[in-house]
């Protein structure tokens, strides 16, 4: 069967600008990391039986995004399209081969709903456009509609989802992970107890005009990423991996760097 790439992401900058509710407004310049990517496709079970994904991951099916962006799919389609869909994930196993790594800050696990749908969307010609695949996908998760899209590089707001092109070359992107699992929820908590300065209108606008090179040469670390104090305050190890000219993806645990920038 076709193999599907599922391309990894990360945040040149991450900036909160509000809350709505119990959520964290922000602002963020998405990349597409095209050297790092998982692997899907269907494969085809010797019998019928429920949903099955094929792969490395330490969570139960029913709580893994690509069965929950099963779940928000079959919500979304009529009748006669969700019972192809069922029809034929009883048919197919979704098989991942895993190389983005979990709690990362690479989008790893949204990247895998985003390519799940399109997948579905392709081989059972539903005609959704990338709109309304998103509309699915950002029940999964705030950053899904990013890989939906699959642009090489787009501003990201409101709480994820809203996304809009940026128009600039990919950038050479050297990738780093320690092996510390972070918890986003956790990190947000921080950062909203201890840390909470959210920017303002102007300096948004003038981020996303910005280029991710010149982001990357005027700001540090943690001036580019809200997150990356409150990560540190809550995972002290992570100051042990830390190195000048790399940066802070997401919530973590990723650092990141431009090769010969």
């Amino acid at each position: 069967m076709k193999l599907y790439k599922a391309y990894a992401k990360v945040n040149i900058f991450l900036k909160i600008t509000g809350m709505r509710g119990n959520y964290h407004e922000i602002i963020s310049r998405f990349m597409r990391v095209d050297t790092l990517y998982d692997e899907l496709s269907f494969d085809a079970k010797s019998s019928s039986d429920d949903f099955e994904i094929i792969g490395e991951f330490s969570c139960s099916t029913k709580q893994n995004t690509i069965y929950k962006a099963y779940e928000a799919l079959l919500e979304f389609l009529d009748d006669a399209s969700a019972s192809q869909l069922k029809n034929l994930m009883s048919r197919y196993a979704v098989y991942v081969k895993k190389n983005i790594p979990a709690f990362a800050g690479l989008g790893g696990g949204s990247s895998d709903a985003a390519t799940f749908l399109k997948m579905c969307n392709e081989v059972l010609h539903l005609g959704l456009n990338k709109n309304e695949l998103a509309l699915v996908g950002v029940k999964v998760g705030a950053d899904v509609p990013f890989f939906i899209y699959g642009y090489d590089s787009a501003n990201v707001s409101g709480i994820g989802e809203i996304v809009e092109e940026f128009k600039e070359n990919l950038l050479d992107i050297e990738i780093f992970t320690p092996k510390i699992e972070i918890s986003t929820p956790k990190v947000y908590t921080s950062y909203r107890e201890n840390f909470y300065n959210p920017i303002d209108g102007f300096e948004t606008d003038k981020l996303k005009k910005t280029s991710s090179l010149d982001i990357l040469k005027n700001m540090s670390a943690d001036e580019a990423n809200d997150l990356f104090k409150p990560a540190l305050a809550e995972y002290k190890e992570l100051k042990n991996y830390y190195k000048e000219e790399y940066y802070f993806s997401g919530s973590g645990s990723s650092f990141f760097r431009v090769k010969d920038a």
